[in-house]
């Protein structure tokens, strides 16, 4: 596959983590340099992996993931919006979602990701170069979630505590856009 091809596809899948990492970057007041490469290795590694896995997968798990992985980062992105929301809601300034934690991350990391589990799985049909792939995409998606990191929190800062409400509802609009994309109604 040629190279900008490659990089077009590693921006597209990009585009959910990039969404979700200025989610948190919103529900954080001033995120450190810390939390900025934590988010963006998070999600440039599970979109450089996801690919990985769907290649050694190859074509025979194929029609199983298109069918159902909207399904799943919808409910993954619906549950974690809702959760957003009613933090937000509850009026508590302490529910803000800013977590960097294992848990938080590893599920916000695997529901951005599940679209590039079935990208790997093209790329085995067409027998292209999986490594190379995996790691520009794996960096593209570091280098774009790193900047939503930056780019929420400053939006942040303007909108204080409505920032997880917002964000929260993002959440949800992806996971619906993810769903009804795969469903062919958009």
């Amino acid at each position: 596959m040629e190279y900008l091809s490659v990089l077009l596809i590693a921006v597209g899948l990009a585009m959910d983590a990039f969404a979700v990492a200025i989610c948190k970057g919103l529900a954080m007041r001033k995120p450190g340099v810390k939390a900025i490469l934590v988010i963006g290795l998070w999600f440039g590694f599970f979109q450089a992996v996801m690919p990985v896995i769907g290649y050694l997968l190859g074509s025979s798990f194929y029609s199983y993931i298109s069918e159902y992985d909207h399904w799943i980062a919808f409910a993954l992105l619906a549950l974690i919006g809702a959760n957003m929301i009613r933090e937000a809601l509850s009026g508590e300034e302490e529910g803000v979602d800013d977590s960097i934690g294992f848990r938080t991350m590893l599920v916000l990391a695997i529901a951005t990701s599940i679209d590039a589990l079935a990208v790997g799985i093209s790329l085995a049909m067409t027998g292209d170069d999986i490594v190379q792939s995996a790691v520009m995409i794996g960096v593209v998606t570091f280098l774009i979630s790193a900047a939503g990191v930056k780019m929420g929190s400053l939006v942040g800062d303007r909108f204080g505590s409505r920032a997880e409400l917002v964000g929260g509802v993002i959440l949800i609009l992806i996971g619906l856009r993810i769903l009804l994309d795969h469903l062919g109604i958009l």
